[in-house]
């Protein structure tokens, strides 16, 4: 094992632990305004950040500046995974050195967002695969069940698994 991440304070995420614990009904809405700037690059405006750049690449009529949508989501999920695998290593008191993923997603175009073949068919990711790099001080069947762990209390996996009620419409 290579040197050791910057752990997350483990006080600090016990204490989180057991606020969640103590109402696990609370819900909490996060939000993200996006704005159109040119074309197909999208800024997106969360808390007081500084714009993310969202964009679609030449061949999809971009100007390849940034991910497409499809490939931040991949992002979020890899990053949501990355930060509960290391939350749950931490609670347990396993080291860890390394955290990589590689995700890799399936999806159907052809509709162009409505514009192409609007044949029916799935819209969105069909599959999407990971696979996890973790270099820890623990086997590889305790890491193994951390991952799984992980995945199935993954707020953004369980987006992307589960069906979301989505309420769209003109301001």
């Amino acid at each position: 094992m290579s040197k050791r991440l910057a752990p997350i304070d483990h006080e600090r995420l016990s204490a989180l632990s057991a606020k969640g614990k103590s109402d696990p009904t609370q819900v909490r809405t996060v939000k993200c305004r996006t704005l159109t700037e040119a074309r197909f690059r999208q800024l997106n405006f969360v808390r007081s950040l500084p714009p993310h750049v969202i964009d679609e690449p030449p061949q999809l009529l971009g100007d390849d500046t940034a991910p497409n949508p499809s490939e931040a989501l991949l992002a979020a999920l890899g990053s949501c995974l990355a930060v509960g695998i290391h939350a749950n290593a931490v609670a347990r008191g396993i080291e860890v050195s390394k955290i990589e993923l590689e995700l890799e997603g399936d999806i159907n175009i052809t509709s162009v967002w409505g514009t192409g073949d609007v044949a029916p068919k799935p819209v969105g990711f069909m599959a999407v695969r990971a696979r996890v790099l973790l270099d820890a001080q623990a086997d590889r069947e305790t890491l193994s069940a951390l991952v799984a762990h992980s995945v199935a209390w993954s707020p953004v996996a369980g987006s992307v698994r589960n069906p979301v009620p989505l309420d769209v419409r003109l301001a």
